[in-house]
C-alpha cells in the first residue's frame, strides 16, 4: 500500500509526475495520443481534434477562473480574435502558420489586459457582465470592420502549410492541434509552480489579504485575463485553420457558456479538470446521437422524437454534477486513485 511519496532532492520536489506509476502512465498516454490518428476514422478524428482546440480554451479559462477566481463570460470572443488574426494574416502576409497562431494569442491577450481593466473595482456577476459587453463590442467590430474581417461573409482561410505540404486532413491538422494544446497544457501546469502562479491562487483565496501581503492586485489580476486571452486566441487560431471560415456567428455567447461550463463539470482550480471538462462536453452529445441511432432500430421515428430529449439529457447531466458532485469529474477520478491505492486495506 502507497502511504507517501519520499522527496529526496530539490529536483525530485520540483518534478510535475513524482512517482513511477504517474510516469509510466504519462508515457503510456502520450505514446497513445502519438498514434491515435492511425487508430481512428476520420468522424473520431474530427471529434478528438474540436476537443483538443476546446482543451487549450478551457484550461485558459480554468487559469482565470478556476484559479484566479475572476469570472468571465467573453472567453469565446478571445477565441474569435485569435480566429481573425490568424484568418487576416494568412489572407495579407503569408507568414508561416505557427507565427500567425502566436500573433493571434499575443494580440488576444493584449485585449484581455484590457478587458481586464475593471476587475480591480468589480468581481462575481458585475465582472461576468462586464466581459459579455466585451463580446457584444467585438462582435460589433466584426461585422462592421469589414475592410478587415470581410463583414459578416467572413474570412475563407487557406490551408496550413508546412515546408510546402498542405495540412487539409484532420490526421495532418491533429499533429499540429495536439502539440500545441500539449504544450500549453504543460506551461499552464508549471504556471502554478511559479510565484505568479501562486500570487493568482492567493488572489482567489483572499484578494484583501493577498495585497496586505505586497501582492499587486491590479497587475496579478491583468497578467491572469492576459494569460486566459492567449490561451483562447491560440485556440481560436487552430479552429481557424481546422474549419477554414471564421465568421462573426463562429464563436457566440453559447461558446463562452460552453466553456464555463466545462471547467465546471471538469473541476475548477484543477489542470485536470479543465481537460477532461472539455472532452465530456465535446464527446457527451455525440454520445447520446450514438444512443438515439440505436434506439431507432427498435423505434419508429426515434431520431425525431428523441433528439430534443438529447439536449435535455445533456443539460441534466450538468445539473447532476453541479449538485452531487460540485468539484466535478477530477474529483471522482481522484477519489478513484486514492481508493486503489488503499485497497484492500480501506475499510
Amino acid at each position: 500500500m502507497l502511504t507517501g511519496t519520499a522527496k529526496e532532492t530539490y529536483a525530485a520536489d520540483e518534478a510535475l509526475l513524482t512517482t513511477r506509476p504517474h510516469k509510466l502512465w504519462m508515457a503510456a498516454f502520450m505514446a497513445l495520443l502519438a498514434v491515435a490518428p492511425f487508430l481512428l476514422n476520420d468522424y473520431w478524428l474530427y471529434l478528438l481534434c474540436l476537443a483538443t482546440i476546446y482543451v487549450a480554451s478551457a484550461t485558459g479559462l480554468n487559469i482565470l477562473t478556476g484559479y484566479t477566481g475572476l469570472v468571465s463570460l467573453g472567453h469565446a470572443a478571445f477565441m474569435a480574435v485569435g480566429a481573425y488574426t490568424v484568418a487576416f494574416l494568412e489572407r495579407e502576409t503569408g507568414l508561416p502558420f505557427l507565427l500567425n497562431i502566436l500573433l493571434g494569442g499575443l494580440l488576444a491577450a493584449a485585449l484581455g489586459a484590457v478587458v481586464g481593466l475593471p476587475s480591480l473595482r468589480v468581481k462575481g456577476l458585475y465582472l461576468a457582465i462586464a466581459t459579455i459587453a466585451f463580446s457584444f463590442i467585438l462582435h460589433f467590430v466584426f461585422v462592421h470592420f469589414e475592410g478587415v474581417t470581410g463583414g459578416n461573409r467572413g474570412i475563407n482561410v487557406a490551408p496550413a502549410t508546412i515546408f510546402g505540404h498542405e495540412l487539409s486532413t484532420y490526421f495532418d491538422l491533429y499533429y499540429v492541434i495536439m502539440p500545441v494544446t500539449v504544450l500549453l497544457v504543460l506551461g499552464a501546469a508549471n504556471l502554478f509552480r511559479t510565484r505568479i502562479g501562486r500570487a493568482f491562487i492567493a488572489i482567489r483565496d483572499r484578494d484583501i489579504s493577498a495585497e496586505v501581503l505586497g501582492i499587486p492586485l491590479l497587475r496579478y489580476k491583468l497578467m491572469s485575463f492576459a494569460v486566459a486571452a492567449f490561451y483562447a486566441g491560440v485556440a481560436g487560431g487552430l479552429w481557424a485553420y481546422f474549419f477554414r471560415l471564421v465568421t462573426p456567428e463562429t464563436f457566440p455567447l453559447l461558446t463562452s457558456i460552453f466553456l464555463l461550463a466545462a471547467i465546471i463539470v471538469g473541476g475548477m482550480g484543477t489542470i485536470l479538470g479543465g481537460i477532461i471538462g472539455a472532452v465530456f462536453m465535446t464527446l457527451t452529445p455525440e454520445a447520446l446521437r450514438v444512443v438515439v441511432d440505436i434506439l431507432s432500430l427498435f423505434v419508429d421515428n426515434a431520431a425525431g422524437v428523441l433528439s430534443p430529449i438529447r439536449t435535455v439529457v445533456f443539460g441534466g447531466l450538468i445539473i447532476l454534477f453541479l449538485v452531487f458532485e460540485p468539484q466535478g469529474l477530477a474529483e471522482i477520478i481522484q477519489r478513484m486513485r486514492r481508493f486503489l491505492q488503499l485497497w484492500p486495506y480501506k475499510r
